[in-house]
Formats: C-alpha cells, structure tokens, sequence
C-alpha cells in the first residue's frame, strides 16, 4: 500500500505548525538545518529545556521532561549534523534528574490550562521509567553522531536507572511503559550486554499481534508493532513475524486521511493540542514509512 506525499505536503502547508513543516522540507529533501534548528528553539527556554507546547498536550511555557523526547526526535534528524543543543538539553535534564537516576514525568506546572490531566497530576517527587525511557531512547539515537550527547553524564545516568527499573518490573506495565522500555533496550542492545535478557523478558509481554490496549485511553487506542519497532533491522523487530509488521506498515499507510495528513488516537485535551498532534504525527508516519522502504505516490524526483 503506497501513501501520497503531494497531499501529505499539502496538509502540512495547510495546518502543521512551523517546527513540523521545517522538518517535513528537511526529510524531503529541501531546507535546511539552520531552519529546523531556529523553529526548535521557539520552544527553548534559557535553562536549556523545552516548553511551550513542544509536547502538544503540555502547553506550560516551562521546561518539562516531557518535551526532551520531542526535541531529540528533531537533533536526530538532522544527523549527520550537531547542534549544542542536545547537550545543553542533556544538562537541564542533569539538573531535573532524581536521586535514582530518573527523571519525573512532569515538573509543576505554571499554567495548567489546556493541559492533559495525565500531566497536570503528576508527583514530580517520582522517577518515570516512561519518561526516562523513551527520552534516553533518542538520547541514544542523537549520540550515535554527536559526541557530546553519547559522553555526557545525564545519559549514562538515565541509562543505569532504565536498566534497573526494567529489570526489576515484576508486573506487566502499562502499554506505554512496556513500548517505551522496548524502544530503551533497542538503543542500548549493542552497548549495554544486559539489554538483550531484559528485552527477551518483554518479548514474552508483547502479543504476536502486536496490539496492547491503553488502559484509561479511548475506546480504540492501543500501541501496535511500530510503536515498539519503528525501526527496520533492529533488534526489537524480532519481537514480531515479517508479516506482522507488514501488516503494520500497510495500516499506517492507509491511515493518511483525505485531506493528506494522519491523525493521533488519543484523547483530544485542547484544539492546539489536537492540531499540532496531526502535524508532528504525520512527519512521524511519513519518517517510518520511508524508513521501510514504502512506496510513495507523488515523491520529489
């Protein structure tokens, strides 16, 4: 099943904010580096964190932990080129870290409106194996070409708390949890020898099918093979028969809506929130369907 870019990049046009359009143009192709980097640092604060609706259901202005996933998502994409800012990232995250090592799903918030609940409760006195995991996740993957992110002490830190924490997961863990800890042990399986019994352990957790409700969501969310995957040629791929995740692919794929973009299936917290989700997860669809080699109707020569 082939998706088609031309209206993919008229949906970003139309309704993705300036970060998510900037990053499109990039993985096109086209722009450049310094724009994507000067779009990302309208969410920057001068800690070196990042707010202001980087996460689109936090909308506070203050640095959060949950916008450093975000933020390492965009440093990884300009790869082979670094920025500073993934090290200075990687420093305020040091300065919010926890004793353990983890980091806190959430820090108070100065302006709660808008927010999601799941955020504006809760305990900034608690590690989040979530949040650490899938921060240190594409730490991890930004590291792989820029030194200073791979030597910098936060991520060895964070690292040494996800491989504690999972190991001593004795429940089954909620579906983000379980996916995230997943995604961790893929970044670290060839520099961590302990990655590879824990990730057999959570292999045993994940259906063939790949499909793991969210417990609280809406009626239909539920995490799929490639949100534990995403990736071709990765250790967390064998989680899953080939055909599984093919059948993923052609999903994803056929997901594109009408008027070109993909959608979230989360609970919709504010009408902001809602419409940066579409523009940042569309980028995001579009990045592993090119990465699995998928058929694009309408692609740049």
């Amino acid at each position: 099943m082939s998706h088609d870019r031309s209206s993919a990049a008229s949906f970003m046009a139309g309704h993705a904010r300036v970060l998510d359009r900037r990053r499109f143009e990039l993985m096109e192709g086209g722009g450049d580096v310094a724009g994507v980097l000067a779009a990302l640092d309208a969410y920057r604060n001068p800690d070196g964190g990042y707010g202001w609706g980087l996460e689109p259901d936090l909308r506070s202005p203050e640095s959060q932990p949950g916008a450093a996933l975000h933020a390492f998502e965009v440093l990884e994409e300009i790869a082979p080129a670094t920025s500073p800012r993934a090290a200075e990232l990687c420093g305020w995250l040091e300065s919010v870290t926890r004793d353990d090592g983890g980091l806190p799903f959430a820090l108070p918030l100065g302006l709660p409106a808008a927010t999601a609940p799941w955020w504006a409760g809760a305990d900034p006195s608690v590690s989040s194996l979530q949040i650490t995991s899938v921060s240190a996740a594409m730490a991890h993957r930004v590291a792989a070409h820029d030194p200073a992110v791979a030597a910098h002490p936060w991520l060895r830190r964070a690292t040494d708390y996800c491989l504690e924490a999972i190991g001593a997961l004795r429940e089954p863990p909620g579906a983000y949890v379980l996916a995230f800890a997943v995604r961790f042990l893929d970044a670290v399986y060839e520099s961590r020898p302990e990655a590879a019994g824990l990730l057999a352990r959570l292999a045993k957790l994940v259906p063939a099918d790949g499909r793991v409700p969210v417990a609280g969501g809406t009626a239909d969310e539920a995490l799929r093979p490639l949100d534990f995957a995403p990736y071709p040629g990765r250790p967390a791929r064998e989680l899953f028969a080939p055909g599984v995740v093919e059948a993923d692919l052609d999903r994803l794929a056929g997901e594109q809506r009408d008027d070109g973009g993909w959608s979230v299936e989360y609970a919709r917290v504010s009408p902001a929130g809602a419409l940066d989700w579409r523009g940042a997860i569309t980028v995001w669809a579009l990045g592993v369907l090119r990465r699995n080699g998928r058929r694009i109707v309408g692609a740049a020569p």
